[in-house]
């Protein structure tokens, strides 16, 4: 599911994609990724066709992936990789989505200028920390990691050049003595933010993003207008504060990006990104899975699977 879950998000496989217009309407149906077949598309799509194996990350404003059925517009799709199966597709393009906001949008960074930067991931066995981790080392940055010890041998498994177990005492102190970083990618949030921009080279363009931010806390306590200008000068308060310690404080967002799935999606068929799926469960265990991901401590992406067909196993 959606931020709620922390790091981890839950995904699902489909068959059925119908690509058209949409609206909001309850009862509410959960869920942000999707993997399936165009079963239908609206007039003006020209880039898709009936039968097309696609994946997405669906808005929050849109009903979610939950359904055998899911309407999305055709700027919001992508091919879905050759290499994937559903299922292992569905565990992408939310994390993906995320990771591509915080890290290309927000952080500047891409394959071009990635090369000898020194990137720290903060909770990096999640779903967005494990893809963040492959993306950059696809694109030549150093990466370090914070996770459990019993995370290390995946989080190593895809590419983390150094990592620090967060169980073994205050993570601050092995990273103090590290060299200092050109980007953190915040997964944890909370206190972390008192000791990690300290980590960040000063004067330098140096960025912290963090993905855990009081944006839905502060609406559902204040409503949209009042928690909207809470949350901005929030942000304006901690950028300007950091700005003169020569440092950039940025809040990092999921948006649906077909064209960035596109190129993940090549990048993915080409061995450079693979899917991290820690369970699969049937739909009719639904509630099951909800109850995993809320438990944190992720590994990867948890996956239901809403109908079969497609030749897969799962």
């Amino acid at each position: 599911m959606n931020g709620g879950y922390g790091a981890a998000t839950l995904s699902m496989k489909r068959d059925p994609l119908n690509i058209k217009q949409t609206g909001s309407e309850f009862p509410l149906i959960l869920g942000r990724d999707v993997s399936g077949v165009v079963m239908e598309c609206g007039l003006d799509v020209k880039y898709f066709k009936e039968g097309d194996e696609v994946w997405a990350a669906i808005p929050p404003w849109k009903q979610g992936s939950l359904a055998e059925f899911v309407v999305l517009s055709a700027n919001e799709v992508s091919r879905k990789p050759k290499s994937l199966s559903h299922a292992e597709a569905a565990a992408v393009p939310y994390v993906a989505a995320t990771a591509w906001s915080a890290l290309v949008n927000t952080g500047g960074l891409a394959k071009d200028n990635c090369a000898k930067k020194r990137i720290l991931i903060l909770g990096g066995s999640g779903g967005v920390g494990t893809f963040s981790i492959q993306m950059l080392k696809a694109w030549g940055a150093h990466v370090t990691v914070t996770c459990s010890q019993n995370a290390e041998q995946l989080v190593r498994g895809l590419g983390a050049d150094h990592v620090v177990d967060y169980t073994a005492g205050p993570v601050e102190v092995p990273l103090g003595a590290l060299e200092k970083f050109d980007l953190i990618l915040d997964n944890v949030g909370g206190a972390t933010e008192q000791w990690a921009l300290g980590l960040l080279k000063p004067w330098s363009g140096a960025k912290y993003i963090t993905l855990v931010t009081p944006f839905l806390q502060n609406t559902d306590l204040l409503g949209i207008a009042d928690g909207m200008l809470q949350t901005g000068v929030t942000v304006a308060t901690k950028a300007l504060k950091h700005l003169t310690k020569g440092v950039h404080y940025r809040w990092g967002f999921f948006a649906p990006n077909g064209p960035a799935l596109d190129d993940i999606s090549e990048m993915v068929d080409a061995g450079q990104i693979r899917a991290v799926v820690e369970e699969q469960f049937p739909f009719s265990q639904v509630p099951q899975a909800f109850q995993k991901v809320e438990e944190g401590h992720a590994r990867g992406k948890t996956v239901v699977q809403i109908s079969r067909g497609d030749g897969d196993d799962s």
